[in-house]
C-alpha cells in the first residue's frame, strides 16, 4: 500500500463521503431527550449498516440506556480500538439557529469551508473521518493494515451511564493494544495534538424552593424571597474577584504543572485574545496569574448550566418561579479524583449562602475521575528522581496508581516504536480525511 494512492482515493471520494456524513447529521440523535430515543437507535442502525458495507463484522448492542455499536475487522499487526460517540447535544432554543440544526449545509468562511449542523463537530464529523479513512484504505488495498475495532457510544452527551458496565461485560471483545479517541481536538486548524490528560467532572443539581406556588411580582415582589436571587448569590460566591474558587478544600491535592510542561505550553504561542475574539469576547475570565492555556486545559473551574428560573413566552410575565433547578458542574485537574471529598464541601458552601426563607435540596449527578497517560516514554522514567528521598520513580506526569489508565502509557510508546509503516499510513490517512471534509 502506498500512502499517495490512499490519499488520492480520499480526495476522489470527497462528495460521496460528504453525502454519508450529511445523512448521519440529519438524524436527531439527542440522547438526553427520551422523545428522541428512536432517533438515537436509528443512528446506531445507520452506523452498523455503514460499517457492514465496508466489510466490518458490525452489530448494535443494547444497554439499559442507548445502544452501543461495535464493528471489527481483522488485519495484521497490532489491534487498534477506535472510540467515538454518535449522540448529540440538545438544540434548544431553536430560535437562535440560522437554519434547522439537523439540516446540514456547507458554508464558506474566511478560514475555508465548514459544515453547519448539530453534531458536525461533536462528534459525528470526527467519527466519520475515521470511517472514511478506513473506507479509502480498504477500497485501495482490500484490507486494513492492522486489526481494527470501532466502538461507538450513544450516551456520551448524557453522562455515559452504560459505558463502564458495557466495557466490563465485553472486556475480551474490546481489549486492544491502543485506543484512539476522536472526541478531543487539535491545538489549531493546522497544528495536531495528542491529548494525554483529561480533567475529572463532578456534577451536582441544586433545587431552591421558596414559595409553594408561582407568584406575581406586583403583589409579592417586595416581600417574598425570589429563588433566583438566592441562586445568583450562591453562584456569585463560587469565585472571588481574582477568579479563584471559594469552595473550601477545592484545591486540595491538585498538582501544579511541572516547569518543563509550562515551558512547552508557552512555546506553543497561544494567543488568548485572538482565541476569545473569535467568539466576540476580549478579556479572559479565569483565575488571575494563569496563562490562557492553563485556564482552558489545567485550571479547575465550577460552571453552571440550565437554570429555568422564569416563565418564557411571547407575553411579558412578571412572575417568580418557586423552584428553579440549575445543574452545577465542576472540573478539576488530576490529583483531585475523589468526589467524596469535594461534594460535601460544595454542598456546605451552597447551604451556607441560603437565607432562612428558602430551602435548598442538592441531588448527586455523575462524577468522573481525571485520567492521564505520560507524555514521557517509559525509557526515560529512570531519569526522574524524587526530590524528597532521591529514589528513582515515575515522574508526576506518569499514570497514577489509582487511574484506570495505568499501564497504557508503556504499551502506547512500545506500540509506537513497533508500528509498521502501513499502520502509520492509516493514521496519516485519518488526518488527511479530516482536513478534506
Amino acid at each position: 500500500m502506498t500512502l499517495d494512492a490512499v490519499l488520492t482515493r480520499i480526495d476522489a471520494d470527497l462528495e460521496p463521503a460528504l453525502a454519508r456524513l450529511f445523512a448521519l447529521l440529519r438524524i436527531p440523535s439527542i440522547s438526553t431527550d427520551p422523545a428522541h430515543a428512536g432517533d438515537v437507535r436509528a443512528a446506531a442502525d445507520w452506523l452498523r449498516d455503514d460499517l457492514a458495507s465496508m466489510g466490518f463484522a458490525a452489530a448494535v448492542h443494547d444497554t439499559p440506556g442507548h445502544p452501543m455499536v461495535v464493528g471489527q475487522m481483522d488485519g495484521p499487526g497490532p489491534h487498534v480500538l477506535f472510540y467515538g460517540h454518535y449522540d448529540v447535544q440538545p438544540v434548544d432554543p431553536l430560535s437562535l439557529w440560522d437554519r434547522a440544526p439537523f439540516d446540514p449545509a456547507l458554508d464558506e468562511t474566511p478560514k475555508g469551508r465548514v459544515i453547519r449542523a448539530r453534531g458536525a463537530a461533536d462528534d459525528k464529523g470526527q467519527l466519520m473521518t475515521f470511517l472514511e479513512a478506513c473506507r479509502a484504505i480498504i477500497a485501495q488495498t482490500g484490507q486494513l493494515p492492522c486489526k481494527v475495532t470501532v466502538f461507538l457510544e450513544g450516551e456520551e452527551e448524557s453522562g455515559s451511564p452504560s459505558l463502564v458496565p458495557f466495557l466490563q461485560d465485553n472486556a475480551d471483545m474490546l481489549r486492544a493494544d491502543l485506543a484512539l479517541i476522536c472526541d478531543t481536538g487539535l491545538f489549531s486548524d493546522d497544528v495536531p495534538a495528542i491529548t494525554t490528560q483529561l480533567r475529572g467532572l463532578l456534577g451536582e443539581e441544586i433545587v431552591i424552593t421558596g414559595p409553594r406556588i408561582d407568584l406575581h411580582s406586583g403583589m409579592y415582589g417586595g416581600i417574598a424571597m425570589n429563588p433566583i436571587r438566592v441562586l445568583s448569590r450562591i453562584l456569585a460566591g463560587l469565585h472571588d474577584d481574582q477568579g479563584r474558587v471559594q469552595v473550601p478544600g477545592f484545591y486540595d491535592d491538585v498538582e501544579e504543572l511541572s516547569p518543563a510542561l509550562k515551558a512547552q505550553w508557552a512555546g506553543l504561542g497561544f494567543d488568548e485574545r485572538a482565541f476569545l475574539d473569535e467568539v466576540g469576547l476580549s478579556h479572559p475570565a479565569g483565575e488571575a496569574g494563569r496563562t490562557g492555556l492553563e485556564m482552558i486545559r489545567r485550571a479547575q473551574r465550577p460552571r453552571s448550566t440550565g437554570s429555568p428560573g422564569a416563565i418564557r413566552g411571547q407575553a411579558s410575565r412578571r412572575s417568580c418561579r418557586h423552584r428553579p433547578a440549575p445543574r452545577s458542574r465542576s472540573g478539576w485537574w488530576r490529583g483531585k479524583t475523589r468526589s467524596s471529598c469535594a461534594r460535601p464541601s460544595a454542598r456546605g458552601c451552597v447551604r451556607n449562602c441560603r437565607p432562612i426563607a428558602v430551602s435548598v435540596f442538592t441531588r448527586m449527578a455523575p462524577a468522573r475521575p481525571a485520567g492521564w497517560i505520560s507524555p514521557i516514554p517509559p525509557s526515560r522514567w529512570r531519569g526522574a528522581h524524587s526530590a524528597k528521598n532521591g529514589r528513582a520513580r515515575r515522574p508526576l506526569s506518569a499514570v497514577a496508581a489509582r487511574s484506570p489508565l495505568r499501564g497504557i502509557s508503556r504499551r502506547f510508546w512500545g506500540w509506537i516504536r513497533s508500528l509498521p509503516v502501513s499502520a502509520r499510513m492509516m493514521m496519516r490517512s485519518i488526518a488527511r480525511t479530516r482536513n478534506t471534509i
